[in-house]
């Protein structure tokens, strides 16, 4: 049996909290594991609970979720955080990918999107809004290039190519079409272009090759999480 996914809600609403849960909680890989009502709580809940993944608001009396994240991911650097956010508050979801979430997501998002999110985050790959990431894209675009980033010229010839694809957005599916390998095969570089890059998920590699030049902004797609 394949173990269940342990997330923990955090929010200020509990109706936003109860929401989430009706809706995990009818997963049969998922179950929720406990809840925080700010960031403080969240911290607190995270050291005693062991959640796989945190589904974590910006917004929050005592310690946004920003700075909850960077306490939680300083302590456990496997720690998986899903942001919540909506469309005129890009900049703290961006903010708080700098503090080490893997990924973000929209308020009014829909059940599918919810789920879908949940399950990736989990299994290390990012999970971006489309909305936002435009946005994410944009302010990437405006920080200036870098010098190659430490473990790069590591790379293989193909590892490179997968990092940059993973820069542009594309999911595994898309990568393997476009180089004509299996999808087996792209997990296997991908795992192979985070550790030598450093990267702890999918998400900060879209992040280092954007803010190394690698990507024209222009060229970038929404990361749905295959």
């Amino acid at each position: 049996m394949t173990d269940l996914i342990r997330v923990l809600l955090v929010d200020d609403q509990e109706l936003i909290r109860l929401g989430f849960r009706m809706v995990l909680d009818e997963e049969p890989d998922i179950v929720v594991v406990g809840e925080a009502v700010d960031g403080l709580d969240a911290v607190r809940e995270t050291a005693r609970l062991h959640p796989n993944v945190v589904l974590m608001d910006v917004r929050m009396p005592n310690l946004d979720g920003i700075g909850a994240t960077e306490r939680i991911v300083a302590a456990r650097p496997d720690a998986r955080i899903l942001i919540l956010t909506t469309f005129d508050l890009d900049e703290y979801a961006f903010a708080a990918l700098q503090a080490g979430a893997s990924g973000f997501l929209l308020k009014d998002a829909q059940r599918a999107e919810l789920v879908g999110a949940v399950r990736a985050v989990h299994r290390g790959d990012a999970a971006l809004a489309p909305r936002v990431t435009r946005r994410m894209i944009e302010l990437l675009a405006e920080i200036p290039a870098k010098p190659d980033p430490a473990g790069l010229s590591e790379l293989t010839e193909r590892e490179r190519e997968v990092f940059v694809a993973m820069g542009a957005g594309r999911t595994n599916a898309e990568v393997a079409r476009a180089l004509h390998v299996s999808e087996s095969t792209v997990k296997t570089h991908v795992g192979r272009v985070l550790s030598k890059l450093g990267a702890r998920d999918r998400v900060h590699a879209v992040i280092l090759a954007h803010r190394h030049g690698l990507v024209p902004a222009e060229t970038a797609l929404p990361y749905d999480g295959d």
